[in-house]
């Protein structure tokens, strides 16, 4: 009579990671935003302008940072598209410090769109779902060929928002710009988002039984 085989441990469940998510992707911006305004003088005062926007650029950086450590706690890891995003906050927002000038934060957007929507599309061109990568497969059921017209897709919004945050630097105040951080480019994140569930449905996309993970790239 053969032994028994010894039974394997059972894997601990990944920590449920919906609000981790978002919080690690919006909590920045919304502290940079939270602190310019307590710290924006009234009236028109260019000084006082100035350094509310040193103020809620360095919250900034703490908070991106404090968000990449919160993620490595509690998801056990950190996302490529986290990584990068923070790397750019520290460095354009020191910039942004250093200089005194706020453009220097309002490209950053710019640059990630660019970055992201260009590598999207050359891996498209190529055959691969770089966002399959990047998103660590968080659809599940999802075919590669789903994969596929979802980079796709992504790249293009990406490139999208690239044009509409550069236009919106040269046409609004710093003020109104930072608004439609929240008001405007989140929106459209989520509207976009949910816009593309008919097609993962299409190729596979499994609602029932998807992963909670993080499902929306990074827009700020």
């Amino acid at each position: 009579m053969t032994a028994e085989a010894p039974s394997q441990a059972p894997i601990a469940a990944k920590p449920k990671s919906g609000w981790i998510n978002i919080l690690v992707d919006y909590g920045p911006l919304l502290v940079f935003f939270a602190v310019y305004k307590l710290t924006s003088p009234d009236g028109n005062n260019t000084a006082g302008e100035i350094m509310a926007v040193i103020n809620g650029t360095g919250a900034f950086i703490v908070a991106a940072v404090i968000a990449l450590a919160v993620s490595k706690w509690r998801l056990g890891k950190v996302s490529p598209m986290l990584w990068l995003s923070t790397a750019l906050i520290v460095g354009f927002g020191a910039l942004t410090i250093y200089f005194r000038d706020e453009r220097f934060i309002q490209w950053k957007p710019t640059i990630i769109y660019v970055l992201f929507g260009a590598a999207l599309l050359i891996g498209y061109a190529k055959r691969k779902a770089l966002l399959k990568y990047l998103l660590e497969a968080a659809f599940d059921g999802l075919s590669d060929e789903g994969w596929l017209k979802l980079s796709r897709n992504w790249a293009w919004f990406f490139l999208a928002l690239a044009v509409l945050n550069t236009v919106l630097i040269y046409t609004i105040s710093f003020e109104a710009w930072l608004a439609a951080k929240l008001w405007l480019f989140m929106p459209l994140s989520f509207i976009f988002t949910f816009s593309q569930l008919p097609m993962l449905m299409r190729h596979g996309l499994d609602l029932e039984g998807k992963k909670e993970a993080e499902t929306t790239p990074p827009v700020d």
